[in-house]
C-alpha cells in the first residue's frame, strides 16, 4: 500500500514553516510546510503504508531547493528511511503545453528527473499537457468533441506538439534513469483515457504508460477494471480515490459540470474517499484486473473528499484498502 505525500515547498530557498489561509479546497493551497510533510509521513506509517508517492502540486521550490543541497537531500531522505518507508515515485503533475506557464511547468518535470536520478527513484507520474489554440493564446484549449472542422485541426497539431515534446522529454528520463512515466488519465490533457494513452505510448515509446486514477474515470463513465484490462503492461501507476456521482445534480448539470470545487454540495460529481461512493466489491475487482494485468507495484491512497479532512480521509481509506489488497476481508 502506498500514500501520496506532498513535499514541503521551498518558496523563499528554505522550506517553508508557515503558511497563509487559502479560500479554496485545501489540496490547492500553493504551500505546504516541512512539519506538514513529515506529520503525513508519520501517518503514512500508522496506516501500513509502505511506499510514498512525493507529489508537488504544480510547485518548482521543493525540488529546486533539494537539487541545490546535498545536505537537504540526505535529511529527505531520511524522513523516509527512518519510518521505513521508500519513495515510489515523485509526482510532477502540471500542463507543460500551457502557452504561458509551460516553460515553467516544463523546467519541474526535467528538474524532477533529474531529482529522482540524484534519489534512485525510476518512476515519475505527470500529466501529458495541452497547448491553447495559437500564439496568442492564454490557457489552453481542450478539444474533447470532432467538430467544428478547425477544432479537429487543432487538435492535430496539439498532438503534434505533445508528441514532440515527450520525445525529447523522455530522452531526459531515460539519460537520468527513470524507467516509467505515467501520465495520469484527466481531462483537459491530451491523455486523459485509453485510446490517447495508447497514443502517445506508440509516439513515445513503453517508457510512456497510464496512471490509473479511477476518480477521474469513473465521472468520464468510463470502467476503471476495463481500462486495466486494455491498457495491461501500459499501467505504470495506480492512485485511489473514489467519486460520487449526485442523481438530482447529474441530470441537470451533466459529467460536464463546470462549477467550482470550493461547493461540493453544488456539483454533478464531487471527490470522495475510496469507498465512500463505490463499494468493496468493485476495489477488489480493479485490484485482481491489476495483478492479472502484471502490476506489482504500490497504489497509492489519494484524498481529496471535501469533507474530510486529510488525515481523516486517509486513515479511512488505509482501514477499507488494507483488507483487499491483504486478500482477507476479515482483517
Amino acid at each position: 500500500m502506498g500514500l501520496i505525500v506532498r513535499m514541503f515547498t521551498a518558496t523563499s530557498g528554505r522550506p517553508d514553516e508557515s503558511k497563509p489561509e487559502h479560500a479554496g479546497p485545501a489540496w490547492m493551497n500553493p504551500v505546504s510546510t516541512r512539519a506538514e510533510f513529515e506529520a503525513r509521513l508519520d501517518i503514512a506509517t500508522e496506516i501500513g503504508a509502505r511506499g510514498i508517492e512525493v507529489t508537488q502540486a504544480g510547485q518548482p521550490s521543493g525540488v529546486r531547493h533539494l537539487l541545490e543541497s546535498e545536505r537537504s537531500r540526505a535529511m529527505f531522505t531520511d524522513a523516509f528511511a527512518s519510518r521505513g518507508l521508500e519513495i515510489s515515485a515523485l509526482n510532477c503533475a502540471g500542463m507543460p503545453l500551457h502557452p504561458l506557464r509551460g516553460p515553467e511547468h516544463r523546467r519541474l518535470i526535467e528538474d524532477t528527473f533529474r531529482l529522482a536520478e540524484l534519489l534512485g527513484v525510476e518512476k515519475i507520474v505527470t500529466m501529458s499537457g495541452t497547448t491553447g489554440d495559437g500564439g496568442d493564446a492564454s490557457t489552453v484549449n481542450w478539444v474533447f468533441y470532432p467538430w467544428p472542422d478547425d477544432s479537429v485541426v487543432l487538435l492535430e497539431r496539439q498532438w503534434s506538439e505533445g508528441i514532440a515534446l515527450w520525445t525529447e522529454l523522455a530522452e531526459l528520463a531515460e539519460r537520468c534513469g527513470v524507467r516509467r512515466i505515467a501520465f495520469e488519465l484527466h481531462p483537459i490533457h491530451l491523455v486523459y483515457n485509453v485510446p490517447t494513452l495508447l497514443r502517445m505510448r506508440e509516439a513515445v515509446g513503453p517508457v510512456v504508460g497510464a496512471n490509473v486514477d479511477p476518480s477521474h474515470l469513473f465521472w468520464q463513465q468510463m470502467d476503471p477494471v476495463r481500462v486495466v484490462e486494455a491498457l495491461g503492461e501500459a499501467v505504470h501507476h495506480v492512485q485511489l480515490k473514489d467519486t460520487e456521482m449526485v442523481p438530482e445534480q447529474l441530470a441537470l448539470a451533466g459529467v460536464l459540470d463546470q462549477r467550482p470545487f470550493g461547493d461540493p454540495s453544488a456539483r454533478a460529481w464531487r471527490y470522495r474517499t475510496i469507498g465512500r461512493a463505490h463499494d468493496a466489491a468493485f476495489w477488489g475487482a480493479l485490484v485482481d484486473a491489476l495483478a492479472a494485468a502484471g502490476y506489482d507495484d504500490y497504489v497509492s491512497i489519494e484524498n481529496e473528499d471535501p469533507y474530510q479532512t486529510y488525515e481523516e480521509g486517509v486513515r479511512e481509506a488505509g482501514r477499507f484498502l488494507a483488507p483487499l489488497l491483504t486478500g482477507d476481508p476479515e482483517n
